[in-house]
Formats: structure tokens, C-alpha cells, sequence
């Protein structure tokens, strides 16, 4: 099942942001048509290399665009423009990731296309927003990382601040955002009949990514750094340890945890040292704990301290990305898909992470650039000339 059938979403989109929340209504059911600029040969992602696939197309591109059709128009010509409204009488929502001050001069908010459908809901996702003075800035990702504070965060104490290691996260976690608002307003319009604009921004996505430590410093002047071994802010254990071959990630949120701890690696001992008795004393000797544990995960492996503790506390391994993908566990809960693409019929991408009724969205790769210009733009046609 795909609750999303019958759902008809118009997405002037390109890059990560918007595509990767469309790509997840189009996962679910949704009809997302991908409205391309054929002056410039369609979404810039397309020719994103290293790895391409035929004409226009790569797998970069591919990673945020499955389940879709592949319009192209104009939108600045006159032809382009009367294409989009007939299509807009036909949606229930309009995407665009456009810089803030473009949607109203591109005709594609709410107070334009109400007009010809007051249904609609209009998404616009943007670097700051629509209604600052920033509205006209270009932005993308990783600028949002460096002024949100996430960058200083990120990395070890004595090194630069880094990015987040994830491509993209912040697109991607803006496009969720952006997707949730849209259903939200969908269901609304349903009710009332009435559409409206929806609106985020990679800026405020990121900084909300704060969380806790945002509320500690607004509330308590209470300032967080960068952590060694990307340890929790005040939780102890939690963090990396080195292995005798690698490292794991130990995570005692609870002391129900670190007493797991302690008798799966028969350090008892430890629970008795006024060091390490609770959680502020742990913390607060955090360097000297670190040592203790140290020298009794590097006795041994990854993989036996893994057979020792998993099931009781939770514990992974630190792996590379092509290990995290060989990880036999990925392949028995179905994360990796065979998606069959024209150019490379073994093509392989990362499932949707959502199940309905416990089965796996089935997923395409995206149409070719315009592949579905003629057909769609057709039926608006023969709509229209029915219509008369």
C-alpha cells in the first residue's frame, strides 16, 4: 500500500533539500512531477559526477529523486508559465527550493496560484526564508553547519570545527521538515478547501538541530564544546573506545547500562570507586575513567566485545561506509534495494526507511530528463480542450 496514491505534487526543484522531501512523497504514493529548466538542461544534479549514467543523469542525482516524472518547461517564457498553471489546476501542492525572494516574482505562492486552484498548498524551501533580508541569499549546506554552531560541535577538542561527516544532512533534514508541513497543510486544505503557503528554511533547520544544548545556553548561559571522541555532553560512558583491532561506540545512557557494563567486561570492581559511583562522578571524571576502560576493551577485538555485550547494553561497531554497507544486518531488514536503471541494470540504492504494513516501499529510478513532458502535457491539454 501507498498511502500517498492519487496525491498530485508539482516540484520545482533541484540539488538536495526539496528533492529528497519530495522523493519521499513520491516513495509513499504521491505523483511528483519534477518541473525541469530546459534552458539549462534540468536539475544541475543531474551532471553531478563522478559516477554517471548516460545523458543527464547520475547516481547523485538519482540518491534524491526515485518515483519521479521529469517535466520540462520554461517557467520564464509565456508558454511555460500557462503550462504550469494547468498543471497547478490539476495538483493539490507546488514545491519550489528557490531563493526566498523568487517564488512570488516566479508566480509559484499561494497568492498567485490560488487563482486557478484556492486548494493548493504551496512548500517553498529556501536558504533563510521569504519574509527577512536575507530572502535573496543564495545558501546551502554546509554554510547553514558553520553559522548554526554545528560546525563547532563537530570534531575533536584540538582540531578545526568539521562538518557533519553525513552528505548533506541538513538538506535532507530540511526536506523532511519541509514534507511534514506540506501533509499537515494537505490535510487542512482537505477539510476546508482552502490552501496556504508552507514555509522552511535550511537556516532554521539547522539551528533547531541544537536541540538540548541550545536550551542550556539560552536558559542557563551554559556554553557545550567539542567532545573527545564524540562522547554525550554530560552522559559518561558514552562515547568511542579502541578496540584491540578498531573501535566500538558504548553508549551507558542509564546506570542500569554501565552496571551491564562492569560485569560484562568483569571490571566490578569499578562500580565501588568513588571516581565512578554515579553519573555527575563519572563525568566529572571522565579522563581517568576513559584510561580504566581503555586498557580492558584493548585486550581484545571488536568482534568479541560485540559477542560480550551486545543484547545487554547498547554497543556497535565504528565502521567504514563500504563495512556499514557489507554489514550483513543491512541486508536481512532490506536497506539496500536493486533499482534497475536503463544505463546499469544491477543499479543498487538505499531503501526507503519506511515500512507500511511491515513491507518496504517499492521505489524506480527517477524519468530521464522531460520523459514525461509529452504525455502530461497532453492530458492538460485534452483536459482543457474537454473543459470548452
Amino acid at each position: 500500500m501507498k498511502p500517498l496514491n492519487g496525491i498530485r505534487i508539482v516540484s520545482v526543484e533541484q540539488f538536495g533539500a526539496a528533492p529528497y522531501g519530495s522523493m519521499f512523497l513520491a516513495d509513499l504514493g504521491a505523483q511528483v512531477i519534477k518541473i525541469e529548466n530546459v534552458a539549462i538542461g534540468g536539475d544541475p544534479a543531474r551532471y553531478t559526477g563522478p559516477h554517471t549514467l548516460g545523458k543527464a543523469d547520475s547516481q547523485y542525482f538519482q540518491t534524491w529523486n526515485s518515483n519521479k516524472q521529469s517535466v520540462t518547461l520554461d517557467l520564464r517564457s509565456a508558454e511555460g508559465k500557462q503550462a504550469l498553471l494547468q498543471l497547478v489546476e490539476t495538483a493539490d501542492a507546488v514545491v519550489n527550493n528557490m531563493r526566498g525572494d523568487l517564488p512570488a516574482k516566479m508566480g509559484l505562492d499561494y497568492a498567485t496560484l490560488s487563482a486557478v486552484n484556492p486548494a493548493i498548498v504551496c512548500l517553498h524551501i529556501s536558504a533563510y526564508g521569504r519574509d527577512n533580508e536575507r530572502a535573496s541569499w543564495p545558501g546551502y549546506d554546509y554554510l547553514m553547519q558553520a553559522e548554526s554552531g554545528l560546525m563547532d560541535l563537530t570534531g575533536e577538542p584540538s582540531a578545526p570545527p568539521s562538518r557533519l561527516g553525513a552528505p548533506s544532512i541538513i538538506d535532507h533534514m530540511t526536506g523532511i521538515t519541509g514534507a511534514v508541513g506540506l501533509l499537515a497543510a494537505l490535510l487542512g486544505a482537505r477539510a476546508s478547501g482552502k490552501g496556504c503557503d508552507v514555509d522552511t528554511c535550511l537556516f532554521d533547520v539547522a539551528l533547531h538541530q541544537l536541540g538540548y544544548s541550545a536550551i542550556w545556553s539560552l536558559n542557563e548561559k551554559h556554553t557545550v564544546t567539542r567532545q573527545p571522541r564524540s562522547s554525550h555532553f554530560s552522559l559518561t560512558p558514552v562515547q568511542t573506545f579502541p578496540t584491540a583491532d578498531g573501535w566500538i561506540f558504548i553508549m551507558c545512557m542509564t546506570d542500569k547500562f554501565w552496571q551491564a557494563l562492569l560485569t560484562g567486561i568483569d571490571a566490578r570492581q569499578l562500580a565501588t570507586d568513588p571516581r565512578f559511583v554515579d553519573v555527575d562522578a563519572r563525568n566529572a571524571h571522565r579522563d581517568e575513567l576513559n584510561a580504566e576502560l581503555d586498557r580492558v576493551f584493548r585486550e581484545h577485538g571488536t568482534n568479541h566485545w560485540l559477542s560480550v555485550l551486545q543484547g545487554k547494553l547498547p554497543i556497535g561497531p565504528v565502521l567504514t561506509v563500504g563495512q556499514a554497507l557489507a554489514n550483513p544486518f543491512v541486508a536481512e531488514s532490506g536497506m539496500i534495494s536493486q533499482v534497475p536503471h536503463p544505463a546499469r541494470p544491477d543499479f543498487r540504492m538505499l531503501s526507503n526507511p519506511l515500512k507500511i504494513d511491515g513491507a518496504r516501499l517499492s521505489q524506480r529510478v527517477c524519468a530521464s530528463l522531460g520523459e514525461n513532458s509529452d504525455a502530461i502535457l497532453a492530458e492538460l491539454n485534452d483536459r482543457e480542450t474537454s473543459a470548452s
